[in-house]
């Protein structure tokens, strides 16, 4: 059962699955208090076990101790409890890119026992409002300089009751941060439950309906109490370095939690473009990545031209399928493994992966300590050894849907589906086969094709349309439109253009599709249903 809740407003453990639903946790290995708040134990935890004047994070041209970042975020915390009037237990969306500032306003939000929901800049108000309108968030931090798409999230959602600006540069003139700047740097952090829900991940999802994943406080610290701890093998002299937005679990995990959890120090760009990154492992001898492997063939290109990225020790791909190739370039030129995994938002992290000491190419590894992982059919049973099948996995975390929303689908007999194909050989590798839904994952990102469907057809020319993802050296995959067009249009170039722009401005830009096919007409069956898998064959 659960414990005592911390939380006056009790929307998130009322809106947990039915218990009977959750996976088996495995937790024997992952003790923590009753009373536990993740937010304080990476921040005024650590100044007192002696990391106050170690650096926690770079980013915008400064650096932050643990000293000033427990401050910064205790002074946050105040101003949302005494100024904003956020409870314990609601929802606190933040929108912002990856900076110190949007770190400062996570710790905040979740040391006053909020539930936080971070979002990417990349997002329009169609989709927060989703968001919003699933979560019942009450209150949202904007980075001031992406409001214009919050504000019309606020006319359209019935939740919202504050958005507040905050400032993502370094000069802290926006009005959180003129409120923050007069409170006191000692704040009591709210005494959560250990499983008092402390952030929901967002995750498309193959039908494009968002789905929340629910994630306690215990969750938080146990991702990096397992595999950061004993895949990574984080100490405090390490600086890490990564491209993953901190609105995705896997980024929140690698550029916040991580680090600050061992007086780490993360480095946080707002463009975490290749050449930016290069230019900051250089800088500040980055010694772990976390990045796509499209990211990093741009890095084995720029190592032949010169660059200097010796001091990365810990290389993790994942996101979307490592090629053999590219694992075997990296061992070559810096005589390290690439560390590949895989995770998932419902699980929080990475859950399977290679060691530092145990790893082949094309290999996913093996389950992270404390996690258990097997393939099966659709019914459930254990297939055998080199048989492709569905990866189920069980550990410390698991799929807890918002609302319950398709939880039956996901967790099964106690195990989480995944929704990816692997095999397993008679050693207990894994080795990845290919996703088992119509998700597109294209530079680590996942796109869900019905969403791209919905916002090309929201144009005028567009009578019909298809999406598939289509396999891409560069990308892993990228979006492939089938449209038919209108009567009165007619398919070109320019057409194209447009179509692109209309959904870069529609949805989420890096969802447009990178291939537009003009058709006379779409397969379909004979009740109308577009067959998408005939598209795919033809290509």
């Amino acid at each position: 059962m659960f414990r005592q809740t911390a939380h006056t407003d009790t929307f998130s453990r009322d809106s947990l699955p039915s218990i009977d639903t959750f996976p088996e946790f495995l937790l024997e290995h992952f003790n923590y208090p009753d009373r536990l708040n993740a937010a304080y134990e990476l921040t005024d935890a650590m100044v007192k076990k002696g990391f106050g004047d170690h650096t926690a994070l770079i980013g915008n041209g400064r650096h932050r101790t643990y000293k000033e970042l427990t401050d910064w975020s205790n002074r946050i915390a105040h101003a949302l409890v005494d100024d904003l009037g956020v409870k314990p237990g609601n929802r606190v969306l933040i929108r912002s890119a990856n900076n110190p500032a949007m770190v400062a306003c996570w710790l905040a939000a979740t040391k006053v026992g909020a539930v936080v929901v971070n979002t990417m800049p990349m997002l329009r108000a169609a989709e927060l409002v989703k968001y919003v309108e699933l979560a019942e968030i009450t209150h949202a931090l904007c980075d001031v300089r992406l409001m214009d798409e919050m504000r019309i999230c606020e006319k359209e959602s019935s939740h919202l009751q504050k958005v507040i600006e905050f400032d993502g540069t370094s000069s802290h003139n926006a009005e959180l941060d003129e409120l923050a700047l007069e409170k006191p740097v000692i704040f009591q952090s709210v005494e959560t439950a250990q499983d008092d829900v402390a952030l929901i991940g967002f995750t498309s999802g193959s039908t494009g309906v968002p789905k929340g994943t629910m994630h306690f406080h215990r969750d938080l610290l146990i991702i990096a109490d397992g595999y950061a701890k004993e895949v990574l093998k984080v100490t405090p002299e390490d600086v890490f370095i990564g491209s993953p937005p901190l609105a995705f679990t896997f980024g929140l995990g690698g550029l916040a939690i991580f680090p600050l959890r061992f007086g780490a120090a993360a480095t946080l760009l707002e463009n975490a473009s290749p050449p930016n990154m290069i230019e900051i492992i250089e800088k500040y001898k980055a010694t772990v990545c976390f990045t796509a492997p499209t990211a990093y063939r741009a890095m084995l290109r720029a190592m032949e031209e010169g660059a200097d990225l010796s001091s990365l020790r810990a290389a993790v791909s994942a996101g979307e399928t490592l090629p053999g190739p590219v694992y075997d370039e990296w061992q070559a030129k810096t005589g390290k493994p690439m560390l590949d995994g895989i995770g998932a938002t419902e699980m929080l992290h990475i859950f399977i992966s290679n060691r530092f000491e145990d790893h082949k190419p094309a290999c996913t590894g093996k389950p992270v300590s404390g996690y258990e992982a097997k393939v099966v059919d659709k019914n459930g049973d254990e297939v055998d050894c080199g048989e492709v099948g569905l990866l189920a996995v069980r550990g410390p975390t698991g799929c807890r849907y918002l609302s319950g929303a398709r939880q039956t689908e996901y967790v099964q007999n106690g195990w989480n589906i995944t929704g990816d194909a692997f095999r397993m050989d008679k050693d207990g590798y894994f080795y990845f086969a290919a996703r088992n839904d119509d998700m597109i994952v294209s530079s680590g990102y996942n796109i869900a094709g019905p969403e791209v469907e919905a916002a090309l057809l929201s144009h005028p020319a567009v009578a019909e349309c298809a999406v598939i993802g289509v396999a891409d050296e560069e990308r892993g995959a990228i979006v492939e439109a089938h449209v038919v067009l209108g009567a009165a249009d007619i398919p070109s170039d320019v057409m194209i253009e447009q179509l692109q722009n209309h959904v870069k401005t529609t949805i989420a830009p890096y969802k447009y599709p990178r291939s537009v096919v003009f058709t006379k007409q779409l397969p379909k069956t004979e009740s109308g249903k577009i067959q998408r898998f005939r598209l795919k064959a033809e290509v």
